[in-house]
Parts: C-alpha cells; sequence; structure tokens
C-alpha cells in the first residue's frame, strides 16, 4: 500500500525565537503544510517568514511562551498528526509519509519518536542508542521500543492524543519539556515509540545558551516536573539532589521557586502503572505488574481501551 501523502495527514509546527536566518534556509526543507509560531522575536522573524514563504501559516505571539507554542500550532493544524520541528531541524525527505502510514496502522500510538542525525557529518545522535535500548521492550502491537521520554525535535504526535493530555504547558516552558508530555501520555493509555528508520536532521544553532545555564534550567524543569507529576519522594529527591549538585544544581532550585506555586496547581501524580515503568526503565525493581493492575484504576482503562495492553 502506498504511503500517504504528508500533506494529507501531518503538519509540520516550528516553534522559534530570534533565529531569523537559520528558520529561513530550512523552511523550504518541511514537507506537507507548516506552522511556524514565533516566541516574540526582535529580529525580524515574522516579516521575514510571511515575505519569502506566503505559503507558510506565522502565528506572531506577543510574548515567549516557551515550548508551549508547540501547543499553540497544534490546535491550528487540520491533519491527524504533527511533526515537531526546531528552527534549526527538519524531517527527512519521506519521513513524514512513512510516519503518517506507522500513526495510521497503531492507532494505540500517540508518539513516534525518530532517529536524528547532527550536523552536516549527519553523526547519529547519541540519544538514539539510548531509546534502541529501552528496557521496556516491544511491547505487543508496538511499531519499536516503548518510550517514556523523547526530544521535541525528533517527535511526531497523534494530534488528538497530544491535546487531549495537554500538550506542553507553562509551568516547565523549556528546556527539558518533553518529560511530563511523555508522561501524561503513557498515564492516559498512549504508547511511545521509537522508530529509528523515521529520521529528523538537527544542525544545532550557534545562537544557543552557554552549557552551564542550559543544565541549571534542565535541573529547574525536572524539579518542576516532578512536583506535578511524581510522588512526594520523588520530588524531595530531585530537589536534594539539586541541592548537592554545585553551582548549576543550586541554580536550577532557585530557578524553579516561583513556578512552585502553578507547579502544585498543576499537580496530578502519575499511576501506579507508569511508575512501575519508571522504575524499570531507571533499573529499580518494579511491584509485581499483576499487583500494580489490580489497585490501578488507569491499567483497567488501558484494558478497555487496548486489550494488548501489557506493562513495561
Amino acid at each position: 500500500m502506498d504511503a500517504p501523502e504528508p500533506q494529507d495527514r501531518v503538519t509540520v509546527v516550528v516553534a522559534t525565537r530570534d533565529r531569523r536566518e537559520e528558520l529561513l534556509a530550512h523552511l523550504d526543507r518541511h514537507e506537507g503544510p507548516v506552522v511556524v509560531v514565533d516566541n516574540a522575536s526582535s529580529d525580524g522573524t515574522v516579516e521575514a517568514v510571511r515575505a519569502a514563504h506566503p505559503g507558510v501559516q506565522v502565528v506572531a505571539l506577543p510574548r515567549n511562551v516557551g515550548a508551549v507554542a508547540r501547543t499553540v500550532g497544534a490546535r491550528l493544524a487540520r491533519t491527524p498528526y504533527v511533526a515537531f520541528a526546531d528552527d534549526d531541524s527538519w524531517w527527512a525527505p519521506g519521513a513524514l509519509a512513512r510516519a503518517a502510514a506507522v500513526l495510521d496502522a497503531h492507532p494505540r500510538l500517540g508518539l513516534l519518536a525518530g532517529s536524528i542525525a547532527v550536523g552536516p557529518e549527519e553523526r547519529p545522535d547519541p540519544l538514539n542508542a539510548v531509546l534502541a535500548a529501552s528496557p521496556l521492550g516491544i511491547p505487543p502491537g508496538c511499531p519499536g521500543p516503548a518510550l517514556l521520554g523523547f526530544v521535541g525535535c525528533g517527535a511526531i504526535v497523534r494530534r488528538s492524543a497530544f491535546l487531549e493530555t495537554g500538550g506542553f504547558d507553562d509551568v516547565v516552558r523549556f528546556p527539558g519539556e518533553e518529560e511530563r508530555v511523555a508522561l501524561d501520555l503513557f498515564d492516559a493509555g498512549w504508547r511511545l515509540s521509537y522508530v529509528p528508520e523515521i529520521r529528523a536532521h538537527h544542525h544545532p544553532s550557534t545562537h544557543r545558551e552557554p552549557g552551564d545555564r542550559r543544565q541549571a534550567e534542565l535541573v529547574r524543569s525536572r524539579l518542576l516536573t516532578a512536583l506535578m507529576r511524581r510522588p512526594w519522594r520523588v520530588v524531595a529527591r530531585e530537589a536534594l539532589g539539586a541541592l548537592r549538585g554545585g553551582p548549576r544544581g543550586r541554580r536550577g532550585l532557585l530557578g524553579a521557586l516561583p513556578r512552585v506555586p502553578a507547579a502544585l496547581r498543576a499537580r496530578h501524580p502519575v499511576s501506579p502503572t507508569t511508575e512501575a515503568a519508571l522504575a524499570v526503565l531507571h533499573g529499580a525493581a518494579p511491584p509485581s505488574a499483576r499487583r500494580q493492575r489490580r489497585h490501578d484504576p488507569s491499567a483497567r482503562r488501558r484494558r478497555r481501551h487496548d486489550p494488548e495492553e501489557t506493562t513495561p
């Protein structure tokens, strides 16, 4: 059966901020409809894209909302699937059509993570090997290893699943915003899988934050995600780790503090089934799957929706 055309099935959503030249250099590479969501750039990005690419839908946000820009773009999409790209990345020719065929064939697949080739040398991103070796294995009905995480510019989502579970939030923002989305998709009974033959290209921008600052922001994101979705013991462990993590960890902890009230308002811990999968992922011995299922209403919901569902 022929793969569907990407313009009928997949919209590419690109979130950007102050990277006009890189964005313009890569927009022609995208297949299918494209939505660019601009996070209040000050370098003329919006005007430049509208002039050079009149067929691209451009949304000019009045302020920088971080990763929520992707959610804005997904809401505007009119296709069943949405591929995320950064202003310094794009999907390989034919990748979106193949992704649509995989998603069509696996109706409980909420997110597909592709492999990523980095730079002009096309180096495999180290994360590719990590995803391929996921200890969650390949559950029945999955097209590849099951996941509880992904990289934004290497992910294609089922639009309905992504929006039903809230999309990206305005608490974590960026970077490290993917973890909470992955947890919520999995917790709602959706599958997340690594499919390496679907490839994204990433030529990292030279306009990036210093490494120390980014590491601190990742600490902040882990803390906030734990506060929203993990048990209190995990929150305490993350906070203690940040305190003991030197200047980066302490900066991350301080950066999280102003967002704690919003994180608490959004707090909804994931189910025991999802915690058990996280335990497998991180190498801890999980409680028995049978005991988890007996006491976990979400597991019963999963079985009703998907008779092939098994705890990873």
